[in-house]
């Protein structure tokens, strides 16, 4: 699990950011923005025009629902054109629907039917745009700098994820829905522009078979590929029994013994920690980067752990901030441990079907939490589901490839 220091000088950065890294790394930051906004914006807009949480509920879950059924078609189309005119096209498509809903606020046209189906839209681009994101990367860079790369996006993203919800807010509350909504659907657009400086690699077989035939292929890598398999099955479990207890509970308990405002420091520390560590990790090589990542990933169970012990805020938060330094090592050795082991003509179907397994828990751990905190307890839930963390985190290192790797 040893790590050690390259360079750190800024020589090796620079040069990765120059030329078409670069521009993805542009274009991605504004990318990243623009979702981060995206989410709160239209919440915001939609509460702010129909003043009814059902509204909100259905318009988010016409987002979600296309982004999971379509996943998996995302992927066979990344890995069978080129991935750039892919997301070039994702992003296009997410400007417009966007773009719509913001001139239906600012012409004072509300109609949940249209905005449900816009938001539909955009939640199906994001199916074909997540496969193609993670496959891109080594055409861009040398397999040497994948880590680095992907330390680098990690470090934007996690940094315009503390901006962005904010920025939406106050635009939302000082210009309204329609103006952030707009500001989104510009830097989609924007994104786009970027994206067209990038290499159009096309991965177009001699002999195309169908998209099914395709589509039983990847399944049949990904099966083959063990320790993905057993890592996917590893991050459902996670995802099952952390989203749903650390977004529920969290704000429940850390409240109840530190106010609204404790919960609000928890998140800002815990960010803090996701930002810290992805910018450390650009200096960083890790030797056998597949086992630290794993080992690393036992610590977002602390926060869990730490709720049902306390509550306390200071304590939660503390916790938190460690289990962001884990999270962020954890992601980043997963993307380059895909990146450089998948085989590259299926890294994106592989990817597709890794995503899903690992999402498709999410919704079902946010309906059962109220539940199941009601019949246990708040606290004794967190707890459970902290112990649950860890033993999931730590089940890829059942095998050898993730081990030694």
């Amino acid at each position: 699990m040893t790590a050690v220091t390259t360079d750190l000088s800024t020589d090796l950065v620079r040069q990765l950011l120059h030329g078409r890294f670069g521009w993805f790394f542009a274009g991605r930051t504004i990318d990243m923005f623009g979702s981060s906004m995206t989410t709160v914006a239209l919440s915001l807009a939609v509460l702010q025009a129909s003043g009814q949480a059902t509204d909100l509920g259905i318009v988010l879950a016409a987002n979600v629902v296309p982004m999971l059924a379509l996943l998996l078609l995302g992927g066979v189309l990344a890995d069978r054109m080129s991935r750039r005119s892919l997301l070039i096209a994702a992003n296009t498509v997410s400007a417009a629907a966007i773009g719509g809903v913001a001139v239906m606020l600012f012409t004072d046209r509300y109609h949940l039917p249209v905005i449900a189906a816009l938001s539909l839209v955009a939640g199906a681009a994001s199916a074909f745009a997540s496969p193609a994101l993670r496959g891109i990367v080594p055409d861009l860079v040398a397999e040497t700098d994948l880590q680095r790369a992907n330390a680098l996006l990690a470090s934007s993203g996690h940094a315009v994820r503390i901006i962005a919800p904010t920025a939406a807010g106050l635009l939302t509350a000082t210009a309204g829905g329609g103006w952030a909504l707009a500001v989104d659907a510009g830097s989609y657009l924007l994104t786009s522009v970027l994206f067209l400086r990038l290499p159009a690699i096309s991965r177009m077989p001699v002999a195309v078979p169908g998209i099914g035939r395709e589509l039983l292929a990847g399944w049949r890598i990904f099966r083959s590929l063990h320790w993905v398999v057993l890592a996917s099955v590893s991050f459902a479990v996670v995802n099952a029994v952390n989203v749903g207890p650390w977004n529920v509970l969290g704000p429940m308990l850390v409240s109840a013994n530190g106010g609204p405002l404790g919960w609000g420091a928890v998140l800002s520390v815990r960010a803090a920690g996701l930002l810290l560590m992805s910018i450390v990790a650009v200096r960083l090589v890790f030797r056998r980067p597949l086992r630290t990542g794993r080992l690393f990933g036992v610590l977002p169970a602390l926060p869990l752990l730490a709720l049902g012990f306390t509550g306390e805020p200071w304590i939660v938060a503390a916790a938190a901030f460690a289990g962001g330094l884990g999270f962020t090592i954890s992601a980043i050795t997963w993307d380059t441990a895909l990146q450089t082991r998948v085989p590259r003509e299926a890294l994106s179907r592989v990817s597709a079907f890794d995503d899903l397994f690992s999402f498709i828990a999410i919704p079902l751990s946010q309906l059962a939490t109220g539940p199941l905190a009601a019949a246990l307890g708040a606290g004794q839930l967190a707890l459970l589901c902290g112990v649950a963390y860890a033993i999931a985190a730590l089940v890829p290192l059942l095998s050898r490839e993730t081990r030694q790797g």
